[in-house]
């Protein structure tokens, strides 16, 4: 049996400097939202002759519309721009067109309005509200013990904080914008967090049945010296595959991608090294 509780120190450090970057980087750099949260216009469009910047540019001034973001490569650009209708859209392109004397190949075009964007913002934290009630309630009533209800939403939250602060970070240096994708990424992470956690505080549950109440914490470190090889085969292997989407994916599904990979690094890590110490120590102050 391998005493894992013995090092609680290092594990709460470790999460502590983590979470704390992450919070530094949110509140210093913020993140670049999607049209999806602010509304807005992305344009992709695809020339048959070279274009540049200051061109693109001019012509989208001479328009009146505002540019978010522009990117733009030999025969590429992308742009996101504040909402504009369809008529407007093909005005541009045309516009374009003549610039450069091109054909314009629409890669995408797509127009959220601010109304729908606001719409989207409060449905996704009413979501994340339910379903970390909805985990608290169910593991509550399956282990009929409300500390270890309360140690998996503490891990789930420490996952949550992790995910969303590095987040920040691919925001400002790698151009990342928080989308719905990305928030289907950070709720598909608390799940994992809390499947892997369950597995733990099961094993404990049955050294209870077997043995009386004895020692939480023998109990919890034998948990988890029989569980980590099990955890660890399981991550692996979705590691494995989300190595391959960031590496090989397109660039629609990247970030998606890299936020499930940090997702399913840091819930390894919480299960057995937060969880279950927040667990044996909620037992221990109820005595």
């Amino acid at each position: 049996m391998i005493n894992f509780l013995k090092y609680w120190k290092l594990y709460a450090t470790i999460s502590v400097l983590v979470i704390g970057f992450g919070l530094y980087a949110m509140i210093k750099w913020g993140f670049t939202y999607s049209i999806d949260f602010v509304g807005g216009t992305n344009v992709h469009y695809s020339f048959s002759t070279t274009i540049d910047e200051p061109g693109v540019r001019e012509v989208v001034a001479q328009l009146d519309y505002e540019i978010v973001a522009i990117d733009v490569e030999q025969n590429e650009v992308s742009m996101r721009l504040a909402a504009i209708n369809e008529q407007q859209e093909q005005a541009l392109r045309q516009k374009l067109s003549d610039q450069y004397a091109s054909e314009i190949t629409i890669i995408r075009s797509e127009t959220v309005g601010p109304v729908i964007g606001a719409e989207t913002l409060r449905k996704t934290g009413i979501a994340s509200i339910i379903a970390i009630i909805g985990i608290l309630l169910y593991i509550t009533y399956a282990f009929r013990n409300l500390n270890f209800a309360m140690a998996a939403i503490v891990a789930l939250v420490h996952d949550a904080l992790v995910v969303v602060g590095i987040y920040a970070l691919f925001s400002h240096f790698l151009g990342a914008q928080l989308d719905t994708l990305f928030v289907t990424a950070l709720l598909t992470t608390m799940s994992f967090s809390v499947h892997d956690t369950i597995v733990v505080f099961d094993q404990i549950r049955d050294y209870r049945k077997r043995y009386g109440k004895g020692n939480i914490a023998e109990y919890a470190n034998r948990s988890l010296t029989e569980t980590m090889v099990r955890s660890l085969n399981n991550s692996v292997t979705i590691i494995f595959m989300l190595l391959a989407l960031v590496l090989l994916g397109g660039t629609t599904i990247r970030f998606f991608a890299l936020t499930l990979l940090v997702g399913t690094i840091t819930g390894t890590y919480s299960s057995p090294f937060i969880a279950t110490p927040v667990a044996v120590w909620f037992e221990k102050m109820r005595k």
